[in-house]
């Protein structure tokens, strides 16, 4: 027996805001590859290989997120949300490509010494430009990052870009004051070092939900609790609890009650009264309770807590 939910999908809120903030990236990285020619900033050329990663990144959670909001059929019994967990597993490989680019160009750099003189007022200009942009982008993203998983990854991608902006600023500083060249490339590095623990993170996150592991912040013991405080329940097990993508759990369990429950015909309110229980309490977004008599719980020799 099961109790559905309507899949949440996105309000077009989300696809509105992506559309704006990769108009806004786009802006910024041809500002920046603009600004590096001019300057001959690694750390800008680095920043701008970051936003072009992001760029494709956000275009991609774009495009996931038009194909999740289509409904389930026959065949995707789930809808299509899953979408958002293989394009945040794209965004995750492509931060991690760009870190490692950025290190080996910057080692290079400072290992063997170029005549590259790095113009600190264009570095400056478009660095304050692209912190600008980016801290726009961020209020834009932010009510949003906390629905999906793949929203999070491009609110993510762009904290990242106003991180990178900001150390482009300090470098540009430096070089200012004290023409002190090898700066560029040590902001390099602080870049690559910002990229590749957002990325390591984000592809955490894509492997939990892959591998269908319970969620971070679900408590399988306290919904076992919840469930057998409910009247006519004897035991649950056979408890099981995934994702489909962040922020919407899946619940599954064997729920044994007493044979008085059948009797009177109470099971359609046992049921509401557990759907509501998890919705309210765990906000679980779809739950199955398979409900079995007392004398058919002793039947099943593969069950488990």
């Amino acid at each position: 027996m099961a109790h559905d939910h309507t899949p949440r999908v996105d309000d077009g809120s989300g696809k509105t805001r992506l559309i704006v903030v990769i108009c806004i990236t786009g802006s910024v990285l041809l500002a920046e590859v603009v600004g590096a020619a001019f300057s001959g900033s690694l750390a800008l050329l680095a920043d701008a290989g970051h936003m072009l990663s992001d760029l494709i990144g956000l275009i991609i959670a774009l495009v996931a997120t038009v194909v999740a909001a289509r409904p389930a059929t026959q065949r995707h019994t789930f809808g299509y949300r899953r979408v958002e967990v293989f394009a945040a597993l794209l965004n995750g490989v492509l931060l991690l490509a760009i870190a490692v680019s950025i290190t080996i160009a910057a080692i290079e750099r400072l290992v063997v010494p170029t005549a590259v003189e790095v113009a600190s007022g264009p570095l400056l200009v478009v660095a304050v430009i692209g912190l600008v942009a980016n801290c726009v982008a961020l209020l834009i993203l932010r009510p949003a990052s906390t629905h999906t998983i793949n929203l999070r990854g491009a609110y993510l991608e762009v904290f990242g870009d106003f991180l990178g902006s900001v150390t482009a600023i300090v470098a540009g500083l430096v070089i200012w004051a004290t023409g002190f060249m090898p700066a560029d490339a040590i902001a390099s590095l602080v870049i690559a070092a910002m990229i590749a623990p957002r990325a390591l993170f984000l592809l955490r996150d894509v492997f939990r939900v892959l591998s269908e592991s319970a969620p971070v912040d679900t408590n399988i013991a306290e919904i076992r609790e919840h469930v057998l405080r409910a009247p006519g329940v004897v035991d649950v097990h056979d408890v099981h609890v995934w994702s489909i993508t962040s922020g919407q759990p899946v619940f599954s369990a064997h729920v044994v009650v007493e044979a008085a429950v059948f009797e009177r015909g109470d099971t359609g309110a046992l049921l509401d009264r557990l759907d509501g229980c998890l919705a309210e309490h765990f906000d679980v977004a779809h739950s199955t309770f398979q409900l079995e008599p007392e004398t058919h719980a002793a039947h099943e020799g593969h069950r488990h807590d």
